[in-house]
């Protein structure tokens, strides 16, 4: 009789093991909470939009120019950020060609941290400038 009581004892304390089931089912919510993860990520996006440039900026000169934007409206952020710029475009005028309103200029960066940031101080300053004139 004691030893019936001891094996229940022991069954009571153990904790129960992991089938292989549950193992495969913990690995699946593993790798599908890694995908949504990855999806969110690809999902910020890392445009940034810029009105107010004149059409007088040649394309070079397009590339360079959230660099310029940044070290004149914020130059505590060119010492921390790291500003690499993937593609520069400006964007055609759909809805009338005949306007007088310059063009907006769409900028893609890497991390979406670096345009958080940026957007972040614009908003603070309120008034963003390029070559003295606002934007």
């Amino acid at each position: 009789m004691e030893d019936l009581k001891n094996q229940v004892k022991d069954l009571e304390h153990k904790e129960p093991e992991d089938t292989p089931l549950q193992t495969q089912e913990g690995q699946r919510i593993q790798k599908v909470e890694d995908n949504v993860r990855n999806l969110w990520d690809n999902f910020k996006q890392t445009n940034i939009r810029i009105m107010g440039v004149q059409e007088d900026e040649r394309e070079q000169d397009i590339e360079n120019i959230l660099k310029e934007i940044v070290t004149e409206n914020f130059p505590h952020l060119v010492k921390e950020l790291d500003l690499q710029v993937q593609e520069v475009h400006r964007i055609p005028n759909k809805r009338n060609p005949k306007r007088t309103t310059p063009r907006q200029i769409i900028i893609k960066i890497p991390r979406a941290k670096d345009k958080e940031r940026i957007l972040k101080e614009a908003r603070a300053k309120k008034v963003v400038t390029y070559k003295g004139a606002p934007i």
